[in-house]
């Protein structure tokens, strides 16, 4: 196993720009402050500077402030004649409109507004009397990036003169102790060194930073107009390398992950660099250069492929190839011949790079595609949504895209929400001497993948901020922000799963305590995630179009207002409004508190066993059962299915689960829920569960409905915890033989027969932790995706085992051109054509290619791609749809189509009830297992009955042929 020795570092503070840029005659900067607080690696940083005018007359003084793209503005002040003037964040126009009014008014006023995206640069200005003074003081914050095993933060100072009182003091504490702590940067060295003081014990370290007035002009890049340049506090905590750090206040959670001890996952890379004539000159040397620092870092378990493009492409090899010394010596030699020159098909170099991963799937590696431009697309497919909706379908999800920007001619925000949509990130490089050096950081920081498929799984937590990550790399942190529901930390239980090669890992402590802030309220934890939700939302909504982008700027948009955040979406306000005063830190009253994630009633809840169920074994409960049976039986006679919910809250009722003798080992569990027309719902399933000493308990759990004309009905459910919307999930349950419960108004006993086999499905939750899950009975079949206005549809028939998934699938794609798989062999028919097909390779009929590996599946037909992921289970081989590629229409039917469910929490007890569109649904814990990944995961989830939770009738979904 690969050890990695990472020091952790907090990257990407301020970069705080603060500046007055007149003549300097014309005022005096008497005091600069800047101020940075860091806990638990959120970071806010206050400027303060005081300004005198000493001309005889009026002057408009400016105040710039720039902060990285990851700093939201809170807050701002100017202090003006004794009297405070609070800056308002509001909605852009509305704000751009106040400005002006101010202005023609003839008050003093200024505007706060991000620039772009990049939120780069933040101007007020204000007019000043003669001989009066001004202080502005700034407040931002942002949440610290971890890079390349460390964080930084970032303090530029320009204050465009020397000024007599200057000084920065920085605090950091960290409740997980800091394991070290440096300070770097071009104001720390020679001249101004021991103007610094570096103070560090345990959790909490200091940093200050005095120069005198002289000193401001003595460095590098000082001069008589004072200072200009970086101080860089450079710092890491101490790590454990299981559950990470999790710390809590006023019912809000934050959680930092970052494991280090853990083997390298290989990776498959593919390079794709643009070699067009703007690339020319300074560019591509860089480029080269960059090329061969990377090459030589790849490790030899690595795979990876080099294109270059211009008008056309070009490859080095067309397939991945070992990173070897001779690949790697070849590789070198086709890099230092890259010349500039002709135009630019991003597109054509783009899908042939994903080819080359798609072809190359290596079990327990990663996979990552990067590419290098510094233009618009000039030849080949132009239209820019045209290359994104391309380039999604043909990664599919599988691996992220990362776009590195050469320069300012680039479409950043093409390439930025290009590689938001494949789950990668946009970095521009800077056309400077240090840009090969710029390009090699960047690689390092998905160089060493660490896990892939990571899922943060919070149990008693609620709207959470992003929880599906596709790859953790070493010396990066994975950072999740939410509520705790009912603030309560009894029921809050963390967990993350990931896949590290080809392992599935765990990560868990059930003994540890959550970090509380104390007892005085704080609400930092409150703040972090409101400015992780804000970030998310902002890039979601630059994927989006149309009324769905709408609802999520929206929700920006109140989220920023809410918080006082400066955002691409709001502006900051400071004006004299006549005769009345604005306080910027007024919080609307918090929503109501969501109610807690719990067992029912007197149950016992754990990670490994969910089951809120009844527990049935021996005369002592059945005797009891026996002598109250007409109490809740509604009818003389009533066999085949009864509500295990109805059934469990009746026997609730004359059974206590705890301490009756003769039953240990047994639970009876609180539970109900009707069918429809106040009918029993169904079923019972036995399942078997080991009690003390040993000995197999039974589990009674509900799965069949009465349907139509009295027939057990198949009651159908889906989720995709972490997969696409729609993509279906089925569920493991112990492998026992299946009951139906008889009763009978007049027997004395509980007779059990022989049940249809039952298969589990989940539906994803939006902005929930627990998903909601259903059962479907019996090898029947479904429909899984049907587009009315075209012929493609998708069906699957269920399998006879236990818990398994599908055994055959069909896959239409016209009239006379389908896809049939089953266990044996893929089928394509293309008109009278017909192709049994069983090796591992490409098939190619039509419009249709068929990619058999391993374990999957993979079929592609037009704008559509769905894997068939094949499971085994006891010998017998099953399958699961995934659906990577939706076609662009929005008229979708069938499970893989039915979209992620919006509940709330209602009632715990004495039946737990959750509301789904205004329709209260009963509901039990369950554990399932995701068949959804190749590696099956295991997690809770809310059973309810189909018709519920599809919010539509299950019949819906059942066909009666492929």
């Amino acid at each position: 196993m690969e050890r990695s020795v990472v020091h952790i570092t907090l990257f990407g503070l301020l970069l705080a720009l603060a500046s007055t840029l007149p003549n300097k005659d014309d005022w005096d900067i008497y005091s600069f402050h800047i101020n940075s607080t860091v806990t638990s690696r959120y970071a806010t940083t206050v400027i303060t500077s005081r300004v005198a005018n000493r001309m005889n007359e009026s002057k408009e003084i400016e105040f710039h402030v720039r902060i990285p793209k990851n700093a939201f503005i809170s807050k701002f002040r100017m202090f003006i004649d004794g009297q405070v003037y609070d800056g308002v964040v509001k909605a852009k126009e509305q704000a751009q409109q106040q400005y002006t009014e101010a202005v023609s008014r003839g008050e003093s006023a200024g505007l706060v507004s991000s620039v772009g995206r990049t939120l780069e640069e933040f101007k007020t200005s204000v007019t000043v009397a003669a001989h009066k003074k001004v202080t502005f003081e700034l407040t931002y914050e942002e949440l610290m990036k971890r890079t390349h095993g460390k964080y930084e933060l970032q303090i530029h100072a320009r204050p465009m003169q020397p000024v007599s009182d200057f000084k920065v003091d920085v605090h950091i504490h960290e409740e997980a102790g800091i394991s070290f702590i440096n300070v770097k940067g071009d104001l720390s060295t020679k001249a101004l060194a021991n103007a610094i003081t570096k103070t560090h014990i345990d959790k909490e370290a200091w940093v200050y930073f005095y120069p005198t007035v002289n000193q401001q002009k003595m460095c590098d890049s000082c001069s008589d107009q004072g200072m200009n340049g970086d101080l860089v506090i450079v710092y890491d905590v101490n790590r454990d390398n299981g559950l990470g750090h999790i710390k809590k206040s006023d019912g809000y959670f934050v959680h930092h992950f970052a494991p280090s001890d853990l083997p390298r996952v290989p990776k498959n890379v593919v390079f794709v660099i643009d070699q067009s004539g703007s690339m020319r000159g300074r560019k591509i040397l860089q480029t080269r250069t960059a090329l061969f620092h990377i090459l030589n870092d790849l490790a030899e378990d690595d795979y990876f492929g080099l294109i270059t493009f211009d008008g056309n492409i070009f490859h080095w090899k067309r397939e991945l190839v070992q990173a070897n010394s001779k690949n790697l010596e070849s590789a070198k030699n086709f890099a230092s011949n890259i010349q500039a020159r002709g135009s630019t098909d991003i597109n054509q170099a783009l899908l042939q790079g994903a080819r080359m991963l798609n072809d190359h799937r290596r079990e327990g590696s990663a996979s990552i595609l990067i590419l290098l431009t510094d233009g618009d697309p000039t030849s080949g497919v132009t239209n820019l949504e045209n290359i994104q909706s391309n380039v999604r379908q043909a990664i599919a999800g599988k691996f992220p895209l990362y776009c590195l920007g050469f320069g300012f001619d680039v479409n950043f925000n093409f390439l930025e929400k290009m590689s938001l949509q494949n789950n990668g990130v946009a970095r521009r490089i800077y056309e400077d001497s240090d840009a090969d050096l710029q390009l090699k950081g960047f690689y390092e920081e998905v160089a060493t993948p660490l896990l892939t498929d990571v899922t943060m799984i919070y149990v008693g937590g609620t709207n959470l901020t992003q929880t599906n990550f596709s790859q953790y790399y070493n010396g990066s942190e994975i950072v999740v922000a939410g509520e705790i529901t009912d603030n309560n930390i009894e029921t809050f239980t963390p967990q993350v799963v990931g896949i590290s090669s080809n392992r599935r890992i765990i990560f868990s402590n059930p003994n540890e305590t959550v970090e509380s802030t104390g007892t005085v309220s704080d609400d930092r934890i409150q703040r972090v995630w409101a400015y992780l939700t804000v970030k998310q939302l902002l890039d979601k909504e630059l994927q989006l179009s149309g009324p769905e982008k709408e609802k999520v700027k929206k929700e920006a948009l109140e989220l920023s207002l809410k918080y006082s955040f400066v955002t691409p979406l709001t502006s900051m306000v400071v004006t004299k409004p006549p005769g009345e005063n604005t306080d910027v830190l007024h919080k609307p009253k918090e929503g109501k508190t969501p109610q807690r994630w719990q067992p029912p009633v007197d149950q016992s809840f754990s990670r490994q066993y969910l089951a809120p169920s009844i527990h049935l074994s021996g005369s002592p409960i059945v005797g009891k059962v026996q002598r109250n049976i007409n109490s809740f039986t509604p009818h003389s006679t009533f066999q085949g299915v009864v509500s295990i919910h109805d059934l469990q809250h009746r026997v609730m009722q004359v059974v206590h689960h705890k301490g009756e003798k003769g039953f240990s080992g047994q639970v009876m569990q609180q539970h109900a829920s009707r069918g429809e027309r106040g009918r029993p719902g169904p079923v019972m399933q036995q399942h078997a569960f080991r009690g003390d000493r040993g000995r197999f308990g039974s589990v009674l759990r509900q799965h069949i409905p009465r349907g139509e004309r009295g027939d057990l009905a198949p009651v159908l459910q889906q989720h995709t915890p972490r997969g696409e919307r729609g993509d279906l999930a089925p569920v493991v349950l112990p492998d026992v033989q299946p009951t139906v419960v008889h009763l009978s108004r007049d027997t004395t006993t509980l007779e059990a027969i022989n049940a249809p086999v039952l298969h589990r499905f989940l539906l994803k939750a939006e902005n929930q932790t627990v998903p909601l899950c259903f059962d479907v009975s019996g090898p029947v079949r479904l429909k899984l995706l049907h587009y009315p206005s075209r012929e493609l549809s998708v069906n699957g028939e269920l399998d006879s085992v236990t818990n398994g998934g599908f055994s055959r699938i069909f896959i239409h794609v016209s009239g006379s051109q389908h896809v049939e798989i089953d266990t044996n062999w893929v089928t394509v028919r293309d008109g009278q054509t017909v192709t049994n097909y069983t090796g591992q390779d490409h098939l190619t009929a039509g419009s249709v290619t068929v990619i058999v590996r391993n374990n999957e599946i993979d079929v592609a037909t037009g704008d559509m791609r769905m894997v068939i992921i094949v499971h085994e289970k006891n010998g017998q081989k099953f399958f699961w749809p995934v659906l990577r590629q939706r076609p662009l229409d929005n008229n979708a039917e069938g499970l893989l189509a039915v979209e992620a469910a919006v509940y709330e929490e209602v009632q715990q007890a004495p039946v737990r009830k959750l509301k789904i569109k205004n329709q209260e649904a009963d509901v039990t814990g369950e554990m399932v297992v995701d068949y959804s990944f190749a590696s099956p995961v295991t997690m809770n989830c809310w059973l309810m009955s189909a018709d519920s939770a599809l919010q539509r009738p299950l019949s819906q979904f059942v066909i009666t042929q492929l």
